[in-house]
């Protein structure tokens, strides 16, 4: 019967099992982040192999790159098809997005700057413009009112 399962890949060899697998026509889920200018495999040693058990048990443990199968002594657990499911809504681009600092700030909320030189400014989030990331947020002071441009991982969103 067809299911997903966990792959434990040999050490940096998820991009690589992920290829074979695909040449081979066997689906396979490799969920990616980007970290800085990098992609990274979000679970590093695994990947996800959708196939038949036990017909095509062989076949994928003795591809090149798969460590094991992760399972016990009755063979591979299957996963539920929604676990993935919910990774695959934490995507963007193909990537999963990591909210770093809780929810994600929406237009008008109280923000606080999180870390950086700035760290504990608040402000009024206030334009997204996409631009590597970055936001425009309205610094609001007893006698000054400003403007700061500033990546927005490094806010996270007042919650009262």
């Amino acid at each position: 019967m067809k299911n997903w399962y966990v792959v434990n890949t040999k050490p940096k060899k998820e991009f690589h099992l992920e290829k074979i697998l695909q040449e081979g026509g066997v689906p396979s889920y490799n969920p990616k982040y980007r970290d800085g200018g990098q992609v990274k495999p979000f679970f590093p040693g695994y990947q996800f192999v959708f196939f038949d058990y036990p017909e095509q048990y062989k076949l994928v443990k003795y591809t090149r790159g798969v460590k094991k199968i992760v399972g016990n002594n009755e063979g591979p657990i299957p996963l539920d098809e929604s676990v993935l499911g919910e990774i695959r809504r934490r995507e963007v681009d193909g990537y999963v997005e990591l909210m770093k600092h809780g929810l994600e700030p929406e237009l008008g909320d109280e923000i606080e700057v999180a870390e950086g030189p700035l760290k504990g400014l608040r402000g009024i989030f206030k334009k997204d413009l996409t631009d590597h990331d970055r936001v425009l947020i309205l610094l609001n002071y007893v006698s000054y009112q400003g403007q700061l441009l500033i990546e927005k991982k490094k806010l996270k969103k007042v919650v009262r």
